[in-house]
């Protein structure tokens, strides 16, 4: 029987294709069923997309909860149905008058721990329905703010056009923003309207200070991914010792967390990655209660 592919694949995702998309077309080439990505990318933004094959998809609700950084362009003086490029316009006002110290006071109040309403054409569920499919559908809705971290957001240049003003910024936030809405409501801030024209995905950060994330240094195109013979760039073991920090288990310790059972504390800070002996990735681990439990056991069945 062909042994599964397992690892991560750093994509640089195309601008036209959404997340499952790119999913779709590793499973043809992973030759697997078992595909998942590390955070949704809206079809027109391009950039880092942690794609999992294998046993690594367990690894993605981490990559998922990450920080990343980004690069777009905001275009102040219109607003759209989706905040960004992809909807109509619904509303226009001149923007010349805004001047460049107003836009980075604008900035300034979206820096920090604030609170975000994420844009109405999301794929966050209401009720069990994508809330996308709702305002498609003529419905009216209202989505519940929540605290987001927007830890840097700089403004890198300004080009001024008739009636309008874009703005190329870099976004460094935690998971669960959308720089869209940050956009729109830089826009509402200055009362002339706002919204996102482009966006790229630069980076995806570890899961703490300690290890290492993902940039498009080492992302791959579809194309390139097409020419490969083996479509993993970042076998299992070196996709965790990159993103957590590590832990060497003795051959006792590897056999108590091949079962499932916790392992004495070392006082790393956690989530970390423990491994065999011999280089096998056995689990994720996280100490509390004096006790450095399995979240996510790694090791192959019979293991």
């Amino acid at each position: 029987m062909p042994v599964e592919p397992t690892g991560l694949i750093v994509v640089d995702k195309p601008g036209g294709m959404t997340s499952h998309d790119v999913v779709a077309r590793v499973r043809r080439l992973a030759k697997t069923r078992r595909v998942g990505h590390g955070g949704t990318l809206d079809p027109m933004a391009t950039g880092v997309l942690i794609i999992g094959v294998g046993r690594a998809t367990r690894l993605l609700t981490y990559v998922i909860g990450s920080d990343k950084v980004y690069r777009g362009t905001i275009r102040l003086g219109q607003s759209t149905v989706t905040d960004d490029a992809e909807g109509e316009v619904v509303s226009s006002a001149p923007a010349d008058e805004v001047g460049d110290e107003s836009i980075r006071a604008g900035l300034a109040t979206l820096t920090g721990r604030i609170s975000q309403v994420p844009s109405a054409v999301s794929a966050i569920k209401v009720n069990g329905q994508r809330s996308y499919a709702r305002v498609r559908a003529g419905q009216d809705v209202e989505l519940a703010a929540r605290e987001i971290t927007v830890s840097r957001l700089e403004l890198l240049a300004v080009r001024r056009l008739p009636g309008l003003i874009d703005l190329d910024v870099e976004v460094a936030c935690s998971s669960g923003t959308y720089v869209r809405a940050l956009a729109r409501d830089l826009g509402a801030g200055l009362g002339v309207g706002g919204h996102l024209t482009a966006l790229r995905r630069t980076s995806v950060a570890a899961s703490t200070p300690d290890a290492t994330g993902f940039t498009l240094a080492e992302a791959v195109t579809l194309d390139e991914l097409a020419e490969r013979e083996d479509p993993i760039t970042l076998p299992l073991p070196e996709a965790a010792a990159r993103f957590f920090p590590r832990r060497e288990a003795t051959d006792s310790e590897a056999r108590v967390l091949g079962h499932g059972g916790p392992l004495g504390p070392v006082g790393l800070a956690g989530p970390y990655a423990v491994f065999a002996p011999g280089g096998e990735v056995l689990a994720i681990v996280a100490e509390r209660d004096g006790r450095a439990r399995p979240e996510v056991v790694l090791a192959p069945a019979g293991g």
